[in-house]
């Protein structure tokens, strides 16, 4: 069995394995990382033979870790990243560049469709029926995007809301509010099989999904990373949050996971705050007294325009994995139209948590 791994910020972690009686035989850890001394390879792979195989990502860490010269330097490489590219292997897990991707870049639609084709796109993933997607979103109108399990009246200002004419859409995916505004936002989706991120507890595939972005900002001069569960930043402060929705394939086989990501390009964090309900110990935890100190937009720290930031975003995926120019069927866009009619348009709907 054959599993690989790319370590958030780091290197390539590739391992060969099989499994014999219920434990862990001929293991061989490879990649592009550096360590020494030497012999600490061995030691990796000597850790890792016999191991049980439900043996998870934490646990095969710690003999790793128990193994190791003292003195080990490990650059690009962790011993949770081998654990996880040894339960990549088990699980049988895919690789990006195994699919081929499309990619969908429509005109501004309407927030209610944005949440429908999220839903719609990704079950034809699930389903087979379409290759794994990236879907830059534009906004035809400002929006407050609550998740799936939040308050409506404790996450939003509803007169504030009204008063800027902001909508409010609940997705169904979880996490926090997101406030957008059409040429302030960059929003994308990844419609990706499940098999992707096979082999990856739940925390762990927020990282994975997003490390390309983190490599797309850097080549503009950001240097970012990922705060669990679901939060990109940079030492200026959060400029993306993410979310996620596991979808299950028909009659219950593989499914696919909707991974979303709304990143600040030039927030407008007076409007912001009035329209959204950010409460005290939210901001505690971020260690900030004020929410307008949470966000700092790309616009600032990238000095370049929203389109030139979303066009090296693609760059970068399309250099790393490959990317066609693709579309949203007309039947999909039917089945989204029909459900942002009867579901994510309604108050019933956005209202479900009141």
């Amino acid at each position: 069995m054959h599993g690989e791994y790319k370590v958030p910020g780091g290197k390539l972690v590739v391992v060969d394995v099989e499994a014999d009686d219920g434990v862990l035989r001929q293991v061989r850890v490879a990649g592009d990382f550096f360590l020494e001394p030497d012999e600490a390879l061995d030691a990796v792979n000597g850790a890792l033979e016999g191991a049980p195989v439900e043996t998870d990502a934490a646990g095969l860490a710690a003999r790793i870790d128990a193994a190791l010269p003292s003195g080990t330097v490990m650059y690009g490489l962790t011993s949770e990243g081998v654990g996880v590219a040894v339960r990549r292997a088990l699980a049988h897990a895919t690789d990006w560049t195994d699919y081929d991707w499309q990619l969908i870049h429509d005109g501004p639609q309407s927030p209610a469709l944005h949440m429908a084709l999220d839903e719609v796109l990704t079950a034809e993933v699930a389903a087979g029926r379409r290759p794994p997607t990236l879907r830059v979103w534009e906004w035809a109108a400002p929006a407050v995007i609550i998740g799936s399990f939040q308050s409506l009246r404790n996450e939003v200002d509803a007169e504030g809301a009204a008063r800027h004419g902001v909508e409010v859409v609940r997705r169904i995916s979880g996490g926090g509010a997101m406030f957008v505004e059409p040429g302030n936002t960059i929003t994308y989706s990844l419609s990706v099989p499940e098999a992707l991120v096979q082999g990856l507890s739940f925390q762990d595939s927020y990282a994975y999904l997003d490390d390309w972005v983190l490599g797309a900002l850097g080549d503009m001069g950001i240097r970012a990373w990922y705060e669990p569960l679901n939060d990109i930043a940079t030492d200026q402060g959060k400029i993306a949050g993410a979310a996620q929705k596991r979808i299950v394939g028909p009659g219950g086989g593989p499914g696919a996971v909707l991974h979303h990501v709304t990143m600040s390009y030039d927030i407008d964090a007076d409007k912001m705050v009035q329209v959204l309900r950010i409460g005290r110990e939210k901001l505690s935890d971020k260690g900030t007294k004020s929410a307008k100190k949470r966000v700092d937009p790309l616009r600032r720290q990238t000095g370049l325009a929203r389109e030139a930031v979303i066009e090296r975003m693609i760059e970068s995926f399309d250099g790393r994995y490959g990317l066609s120019e693709g579309k949203v069927t007309d039947e999909e866009l039917a089945r989204a139209e029909q459900l942002a009619r009867t579901k994510f348009g309604t108050p019933e709907w956005t209202a479900r948590v009141p």
